[in-house]
This record gives structure tokens, sequence and C-alpha cells, in this order.
């Protein structure tokens, strides 16, 4: 039985649909969607998003991987892409649940120069006597993430930066964990990346199953396992996140977007952003001028 059969594959928990939102990262409180679930996010996990959780008060019960842990003091838990988890929360627990989307993980680890380790890792880290400064971070992370003030994407970007940068601070040790499901999780990881670097090129599943060192066959039924997907839908939904993100922010006519984003020609994008959304470029973009929300 393939992992995705047993286990639901999520955006954010209880979303099925693509990335949801205009931006490449999803900040919200523990309280305002686990309340909506009495507490307890079952078990399910995420094919290509990290996910930072932070417990400030409360109690939560954490499962890893089939392992539970009991939460009793303020931490933040990561989540890795891929990585099977859930959570069931004391009612009234505080905290916040930071998403970073593989785009974004892609620029910090640019800015980084080199890879985001500790972000790879299901760890528990402490916040002990950072807690206030902690606590603060998130809390202004949010509230700028709700907001529309000045600077907003810099002032996300810089809290952001500080937080990953303490978090590489805290020198956790790894927990162990089994050599088979990580392979797998290592070859997905790998595609994801691949992914990102070329996705306006529009090269063959084949192609991308050589660079790895697999079939064809092989990568789609991983990418089914862990994207719940076709290889091929994971490279067009990649293609399909920068065509909404290029309609909404910029102010390029179509067929610059078109030719943006590899496409031969803009009719051709035109079907391609129709079979996939539903509406055509222009009028995603008309609907998205009048109103600023979640894709």
């Amino acid at each position: 039985m393939s992992l995705n059969n047993s286990i639901p594959v999520f955006k954010l928990y209880g979303e099925n649909l693509n990335w949801p939102t205009r931006d490449l990262l999803h900040c919200e409180s523990i309280h305002s969607r686990s309340s909506l679930y009495e507490w307890h996010i079952r078990v399910h996990q995420h094919a290509d998003l990290v996910q930072l959780l932070y417990l400030h008060k409360g109690q939560a019960e954490v499962e890893i991987e089939g392992t539970i842990h009991h939460i009793e003091q303020a931490c933040i838990q990561v989540v890795p892409a891929l990585c099977v988890h859930g959570f069931r929360f004391s009612p009234g627990t505080q905290g916040y649940s930071l998403s970073f989307s593989a785009p974004l993980l892609a620029q910090f680890e640019q800015q980084f120069g080199q890879p985001l380790q500790v972000l790879t890792k299901a760890l528990c880290v402490p916040v002990n006597d950072s807690r206030s400064q902690i606590n603060t971070l998130f809390r202004t992370l949010q509230s700028e993430y709700e907001g529309e003030a000045e600077a907003r994407d810099m002032m996300i970007h810089s809290l952001i930066g500080a937080l990953l940068v303490w978090l590489n601070r805290q020198n956790v040790p790894e927990l162990p964990g089994g050599v088979r499901i990580e392979r797998k999780r290592a070859v997905i990881r790998s595609f994801n990346k691949l992914v990102e670097n070329h996705y306006r090129d529009h090269l063959p599943v084949s192609h991308y199953a050589g660079v790895i060192g697999l079939s064809s066959v092989h990568l789609n039924n991983l990418c089914q396992e862990f994207h719940g997907q076709s290889a091929l839908n994971v490279i067009n939904q990649r293609l399909l996140l920068e065509a909404k993100r290029s309609l909404h922010y910029t102010s390029m006519t179509i067929s610059q977007v078109s030719d943006y984003l590899g496409f031969s020609d803009a009719t051709y994008f035109s079907r391609f952003f129709r079979r996939y959304v539903g509406t055509t470029p222009k009028a995603f973009r008309r609907d998205a001028e009048q109103v600023i929300v979640h894709f």
C-alpha cells in the first residue's frame, strides 16, 4: 500500500488544493486551526513544505513517524517535508504554526549559502531563556503576515531570517529514523530541488528521473506516494504557482509571462492555465486586482 493511501497528504492541514496563499509562507495561531478540529490534528504529511510549530503555553502530544512525544515546555517543533506527523493539544494552547513552501526555502538557502539542515530533521527545540524573544518574533511575524504595512515582505523575510539563524545555532542532535523511508524522502527532496531549479525549462519527467538515477516509473511511484500526484503534475503545479504570482504581482503582459515561464506561445500558456485554474490568465489577473485575498 502506498503511503498516501493510508496517510493523507495536505498542503495546510485539511486543505488538499494548491498552495493556498498569495505568499510563499503561511503563519497562523495554533488556536485558529486546531480549535476547528477539537484540538486534534490527525496524522498527515506535507509533500513540499516545512512547518515550524511554536508551543508557547499549554501542552501537546506530538506524533512523529509513529513515535509519540509529550511536550510541556515552550519549544519549536520542526516538521520537515514528507515527515508523517500529528498533534493533540490541550484546549487553550497558545502558539503559532509557520509553514514554508519549497520556493521560499530555496531563497533562504541561497541567502545562507548552504542547505538548511536544521529543517530536514524532526526536532523539538526548547526555547529556554529565549522564550520571550521567540514569542515576540512569532507574534510580530503573524501581525506582519496578516497586515499590509509598508515593506511588509522585507519585514517578514527579516523575521524569518532571525528565526532560522536562532534554530541553526541550537545544534540539536538528529533523531534516528527508518533507513528505507529516509532514502525515499532523500530522492523526493532531490526531485523537488531539481523542479525548483528547472521548472521553466519544461523538461520531461524522464530527464529528472535520469538525473536522480531512477526510471520514470519509479519516480512517478514515489511522487504518487509522497505528493499524491504524478511527477509531471508536481512540475506543472510549480509552473502554475509562478504563473499566479507573476500575474498577481507584476505588470508583465500575458505574452511576457508566457515567455518568462518558457512556454512556446501565449495561446499554449493560456490553455495550460485554464486547464488547472478553470479561468484564463486575464480573468485571474482581473479578479486578483479587485480584491487581495488568497489564491
